[in-house]
C-alpha cells in the first residue's frame, strides 16, 4: 500500500475517496528508562531508549492506519499526518490520512 504525506500520488489518479483512517499507539514508559533518560537530559546526549520507543509507536500507528485503509479496499493513504503527545508519562502517536482507491 502506498502511504504518503502528499495529496496526490505521482503517475496515479484518485478514483475514489474512501474516508479518513487513523491508527493510534500509546506506550507506557518504564521507570528505570525514565531515570536514565533524565540523566541523559542532565548530562547531554540523546536518549536512545526513548528514540526506540518513539520509533515503535510510530510504526504501530502507521501499520494500524494501513490495516484500516485496507479493510475499506484502499490502495493508498494520502495526506498522512503524524501527531505526537505525552499524556501522564505515556507516549501517544497518532497517524491519520485519507484512504483512497487509485486508478
Amino acid at each position: 500500500m502506498i502511504v504518503t504525506t502528499t495529496q496526490t500520488v505521482e503517475g496515479f489518479q484518485v478514483a475514489e475517496y474512501l474516508g479518513i483512517v487513523a491508527g493510534e499507539a500509546i506506550l507506557g514508559a518504564n521507570i528505570m528508562r525514565d531515570l536514565f533518560a533524565g540523566l541523559t537530559d542532565i548530562f547531554g546526549g540523546r536518549s536512545g531508549a526513548y528514540e526506540q520507543e518513539l520509533g515503535k509507536a510510530r510504526e504501530t500507528a502507521l501499520r494500524e492506519m494501513e490495516e484500516r485503509a485496507a479493510e475499506r479496499g484502499a490502495s493508498a493513504v494520502i495526506g498522512v499526518d503524524l501527531d505526537y503527545e505525552v499524556i501522564n508519562n505515556m507516549l501517544m502517536v497518532t497517524a491519520s490520512g485519507t484512504a483512497v482507491r487509485l486508478g
